[in-house]
């Protein structure tokens, strides 16, 4: 009997074993957007402006993830504000909600022409397109971004 307990103990490791490495090379579920904080104007110019905004996103996933980078285009109102693309490192906790900092680089001459009557308004819509990347253990998959929210801008 002691005999069939050696033979099943390391079969059933490997079977364990298989299971766990298979169930972490999942593909990450995409992150949830949850709200929009701390809209700031960093620098203002004739040519071009940047503004800082924090988004606040979920991870649903059971396992940590690293933002790696960012590629989006905001619009308000419909109007295209600007554009943000940065390389990151943001520890993401499993289960969590993290911020993710955006600095936009906005060009005058659009906001002027498209934009500036929907930032006068007091609420606005404000959408996110484009694409994030996120890495676990060395690799790296990207999320198609589309998000969109109605902002008061009261408050700011």
């Amino acid at each position: 009997m002691l005999k069939y307990f050696r033979f099943l103990s390391p079969t059933l490791f490997l079977i364990l074993g298989f299971s766990v490495l298979m169930t972490s090379c999942r593909d990450p579920k995409e992150l949830e957007y949850r709200e929009f904080r701390n809209l700031k104007v960093s620098s203002l110019g004739f040519s071009a402006a940047q503004i800082s905004i924090d988004l606040v996103f979920f991870n649903p996933n059971n396992f940590g993830l690293e933002l790696n980078r960012t590629d989006l285009a905001i619009f308000i109102d419909g109007s295209y504000l600007g554009q943000s693309s940065q390389q990151l490192q943001i520890g993401i906790r499993k289960k969590d909600s993290f911020v993710l900092p955006l600095q936009i680089d906005v060009d005058m001459k659009n906001l002027l022409k498209n934009g500036l009557t929907a930032l006068l308004n007091k609420t606005v819509t404000v959408r996110l397109t484009g694409k994030i990347r996120v890495s676990k253990a060395g690799v790296s998959k990207s999320f198609p971004v589309d998000y969109q929210t109605i902002q008061n801008f009261s408050s700011y």
